[in-house]
């Protein structure tokens, strides 16, 4: 190594390795042994690494044993602890971070991962939202409220918050207010987190009241209130305790359709919308459309009233980015966008057989709660020894298990599996065990940091397998805590659609992969989409809004979203040969677009 090996450095890989284990649940005598060497290491005054290069026997020095002084010299030698590289593939970096917040010690963070389904500080920081981590064993509510805490002293107010954190967020504090306000009719979100974006800035909520001036006062007075930026007749802003702030903004009923669309945005739409109005002889602004030669203006009671006034339908809020939706508008070409509701099916679940939270059987009867006409179950393979993946016993003892559940079902339960792409692109269990499930997963989960060419190839060769459905999560990011994996995206998407491999939106809020550009380029090349949850939980099959928002951001209608077909359109795509998918998809989209043109 060209930088100096310090005792500091050795405490902490020992000490890390101790964590990883305790998060694993491993031996507690191993774990004492990794906890002892760092306590003795770290009080030594010379320097180890120094020793261990001159040849030294480090096993004189008490604590360490033969093992520790291997590993030692392993670490001297090459820079590298292989059993380090070996757990740290089963214990994701994100589950690494939670250690990282005080309050969270290695037994904690194995109860939030086994408990919860936490994997990031993001999920952390959702779970302390919502109520979830105080439920936890020993933690309780002043606990979990002092770890949100910490959550949020580490986020700089200029960071843009994930999603799934600010929607959580907004939906409190409009509860709050709700109670706290009598008066108030409706509460609707604006801004970004109403277009849906990936990561929000600040929360703006538009609200109708019977008495306006009250709300502001209302917003302020939250417990949930940190701080009090602005507090005017019209606009309210505080900093909530998430870290976040919120611009509240008070009319009457008859004016907000201009208030909500100038305050949804964006930025260059509105610009583009207000040279639109502008070549009509209107202007516009929060307040309404005024005729420029005679200086009256018109209120809007609605968006839908606020835009025919200009000669438009109405707009989807998350296709207002000023990439195109007005000359669609201005054509009768706007798409009619895919909905939550035109999900007939969710394609990748976990159940307690690998690190889902629920049985087997709940996961099932949750998912037929939800009125799906299909579902796949997807534990993880058995490469992924942190999600305890299935060996090819253990999956075709669940495969069994899930075709007695079939006759209690009226809907179609698929066997599947989320495969692991290995760093080679070879697939985590062999074909003949593959060729045994209805439904394959494939995605990445370890060598992320693999260059373009080298990610790319991988990840083509298992598009090539016949036996893999879709590409899960392609990217693997995890927003605001992991940057997505490098790879040419073009050449996915095109090999995609050569190989008749679907890709997937995946749900979860803390992914939302593909991302909303990929997929509408997924879309363009014809290949089919698949809005998944990736649910851990029960609770968690009410993301699919989220999935449905990256799809819609990408104009996808429910034609190009493989699982809003019914039942049977979906089957026999599933049960045709790879190389007759293409074929068959685009012969599913012509055939529902001209349905819905009859």
């Amino acid at each position: 190594m060209t930088t100096p090996i310090s005792n500091d450095d050795i405490v902490t890989l020992f000490n890390s390795m101790a964590a990883m284990l305790e998060i694993k649940g491993d031996s507690v005598f191993k774990i004492r042994a990794y906890q002892r060497a760092a306590s003795t290491i770290e009080q030594l005054s010379w320097n180890l690494a120094a020793a261990a290069a001159a040849g030294d026997d480090l096993r004189k020095i008490p604590g360490i044993g033969k093992a520790i002084s291997e590993k030692v010299q392993e670490y001297v030698a090459t820079g590298r602890v292989a059993a380090y590289d070996r757990l740290a593939e089963e214990v994701p970096r994100s589950v690494l971070e939670l250690l990282q917040v005080p309050g969270m010690g290695p037994k904690t963070v194995k109860a939030a991962t086994e408990e919860l389904g936490i994997t990031s500080v993001a999920e952390l920081e959702m779970a302390a939202l919502d109520g979830r981590l105080a439920q936890l064993p020993r933690m309780g509510k002043r606990s979990a409220e002092n770890i949100l805490r910490h959550i949020q002293a580490r986020r700089m107010r200029s960071d843009r918050t994930p999603l799934g954190i600010a929607s959580a967020t907004g939906a409190a504090v409009c509860a709050q207010l709700f109670d706290a306000c009598p008066g108030l009719v409706s509460l609707t979100p604006a801004g970004s987190l109403r277009r849906w974006e990936e990561t929000i800035g600040d929360i703006d909520l538009i609200a109708v009241s019977e008495n306006p001036a009250e709300t502001g006062p209302a917003l302020a007075g939250l417990p949930s209130v940190r701080e009090v930026l602005v507090q005017g007749d019209s606009k309210t802003s505080v900093v909530v305790e998430p870290g976040i702030q919120i611009d509240l903004r008070a009319g009457e009923p008859g004016a907000m359709g201009a208030m909500l669309q100038y305050f949804t945005g964006s930025q260059q739409h509105n610009i583009r919308l207000r040279d639109y109005a502008n070549r009509r002889g209107l202007s516009l602004n929060e307040y309404g459309i005024t005729v420029i030669e005679s200086g009256a203006t018109e209120r809007f009671a609605d968006e839908e009233s606020f835009y025919a006034r200009l000669g438009l339908p109405w707009i989807p809020p998350e296709l207002r980015r000023g990439a195109g939706e007005l000359d669609a508008a201005r054509d009768g070409s706007l798409p009619t966008l895919v909905a939550e509701s035109d999900l007939r099916g969710d394609l990748h679940l976990h159940s307690d057989w690998s690190d889902g939270k629920f049985p087997l059987e709940e996961m099932v009867a949750a998912v037929a709660g939800m009125g799906y006409e299909y579902m796949a179950l997807t534990d993880h393979s058995q490469g992924l020894g942190v999600a305890n993946g299935l060996t090819p016993d253990r999956l075709a003892r669940q495969v069994e298990a899930l075709k007695g559940l079939q006759d209690r079902y009226a809907m179609t339960i698929l066997c599947g599996s989320e495969v692991d792409i290995r760093a080679d692109g070879a697939m985590d269990f062999p074909d003949d065990v593959l060729a045994t499930l209805d439904w394959v997963i494939a995605s990445v989960h370890n060598a992320m940091g693999q260059d373009r060419a080298t990610m790319t190839r991988r990840i083509i060769r298992a598009m090539e397998n016949p036996y893999v459905t879709v590409i899960g999560h392609a990217s693997a990011r995890l927003l605001g805590r992991r940057d997505p994996v490098d790879f040419d995206i073009e050449a996915l998407l095109q090999t995609a659609r050569a190989t008749g491999t679907a890709m997937e939106i995946n749900a979860a809020p803390e992914r939302l992969d593909l991302k909303d550009t990929h997929a509408a380029r997924a879309r363009e090349l014809g290949v089919p989409l698949v809005i998944n949850t990736d649910s851990h939980h029960t609770h968690g099959l009410a993301n699919r809004r989220f999935g449905a928002a990256v799809a819609r951001r990408a104009w996808c209608g429910p034609e190009h979203i493989l699982n809003a077909y019914p039942a049977d359109a979906f089957l026999s795509w599933l049960r045709s040969p790879k190389s007759q998918r293409p074929a068959r998809f685009d012969a599913m989209v012509a055939r529902r677009v001209a349905a819905s043109q009859r």
